[in-house]
């Protein structure tokens, strides 16, 4: 007849014969605590070195043909991504970016510039409406003596218009005050943060510098359209050195400068409209860097094209500690 036998019936051979499985499960619990123990810091420190060290760096491209026409249709083939000198692989291509825009648009009200407020102010509207998606958002500010934030971000067609409706002239210009402002505004958005300047590019105001304003700019990854409105069309009323820095600032951040001539603001904002629509988002894991450098030099190529047929045009590069991803 079969009964259960208790573990302790004074029988030691049977208490042998029920307590040896428990032995062996409580090896293989303690050698699966040890396997935990040692295996797992390192593959936790593996996985933390991972995401810290690769980093997705953004770039927005426009290629134009040698008579300054824009050019679409190219493939990520097409292109080729150098940083510091040694070749990447492009990780990222899209040909018209639907990310986010978030756009600064900064008016200098200074005597220097100052002609009819009531054309400038109309054209300003006119361009808020060709631009602004229901994903972007736009801040206005104004700048002569100090800078003065008119409008934060939004997507408010009526507010961004009342902010314009309030625009008052002052006598000096604090244009690199106004673009290191209007950058560090956009520093914290995702997606393209783009600045839009409207000035002659006479700083009077002498309180931040050019490098200032560069430094700042690529820090918080923004490009800077610079309309370049002029008063004066003779060149010994014109600061050449103030406009000569807003074409080098919009050239070393990627974006373009445009003069405002015969088709007034009008044409000048049709033209940022159109470049900002056309451009390529390029993104690569850096591979191989140089140690130690603070700075990275971005050059962006066409191989198939000789370089005189197409221009292509990007940001300069980047500072390793701003470095982010999924910009």
């Amino acid at each position: 007849m079969n009964r259960s036998l208790p573990l302790t019936d004074g029988h030691p051979e049977r208490r042998a014969r029920f307590s040896r499985p428990e032995s062996k499960d409580l090896m293989l619990f303690f050698g699966a605590f040890l396997a935990a123990l040692f295996f797992t810091p390192i593959a936790f420190a593996q996985d933390t070195n991972f995401k810290v060290d690769v980093r997705l760096v953004n770039i927005f491209v426009n290629v134009t043909d040698a008579n300054g026409a824009i050019v679409s249709g190219l493939k990520k083939e097409d292109f080729a991504i150098f940083e510091d000198g040694r070749p990447q692989a492009i990780a990222v291509f899209e040909r018209q970016s639907e990310l986010p825009l978030n756009l600064v648009l900064a008016i200098d009200t200074s005597g220097s510039v100052h002609k009819d407020m009531s054309e400038e102010v109309a054209a300003a509207k006119r361009f808020v409406r060709a631009i602004l998606r229901p994903q972007d958002t736009m801040s206005v500010i104004q700048f002569a003596t100090t800078v003065q934030v008119m409008a934060g971000f939004t997507n408010s067609v009526s507010t961004i218009d009342r902010s314009l409706d309030h625009l008052r002239p002052d006598w000096a210009s604090a244009v690199y005050d106004a673009i290191c402002e209007g950058s560090k505004s956009l520093g914290g958005k995702d997606g393209r943060k783009v600045l839009v300047i409207v000035s002659d590019g006479d700083d009077t105001a002498k309180d931040l510098t050019y490098d200032d304003a560069l430094e700042t700019a690529l820090r918080n990854e923004v490009m800077i359209y610079s309309l370049i409105d002029v008063p004066i069309e003779s060149s010994a009323g014109r600061d050449l050195g103030g406009e000569h820095a807003l074409i080098t600032l919009s050239e070393q951040t990627g974006a373009k400068h445009f003069y405002v001539g015969a088709g007034g603001l009008d044409k000048a904002f049709a033209q940022v409209s159109d470049d900002l629509r056309t451009q390529y988002l390029i993104g690569y894991y850096p591979k191989n860097q140089l140690p130690g450098r603070d700075f990275h030099h971005i050059t962006v190529t066409v191989p198939r094209a000789a370089t005189d047929v197409y221009k292509v045009r990007n940001k300069v590069g980047y500072y390793a500690d701003e470095q982010r991803g999924g910009n």
